[in-house]
């Protein structure tokens, strides 16, 4: 992965979070990290999984079979998509 621009980012969290982050990801793991953000993004509906898996830099399909590992379905839980799911069957 080739990364034009770093920045740091600051947040606020309880300290349990923060040992844990800390202890668990450290620059071997920044790849790791990645995906776990572009996972929430997807979570949210913020990215579609193309673009997540683009800001992840990994391939769409790696990005959908690792949702799993971050607790984040494929399938969307929104009422809207489940109605327009229907419709379009």
């Amino acid at each position: 992965m080739i990364w034009e621009e770093s920045y740091s980012i600051t947040f606020i969290c309880q300290s349990r979070i923060a040992n844990a982050i800390q202890n668990h990801f450290v620059d071997e793991n920044d790849a790791e990290l990645t995906i776990l953000i572009a996972a929430k993004l997807y979570e949210i509906g913020t990215h579609s999984s193309g673009q997540a898996a683009e800001l992840a830099g990994i391939s769409k399909r790696t990005f959908i079979e690792s949702l799993g590992k971050y607790g984040v379905s494929v399938f969307s839980d929104a009422l809207e998509d489940l109605e327009s799911d229907i419709s379009n069957a």
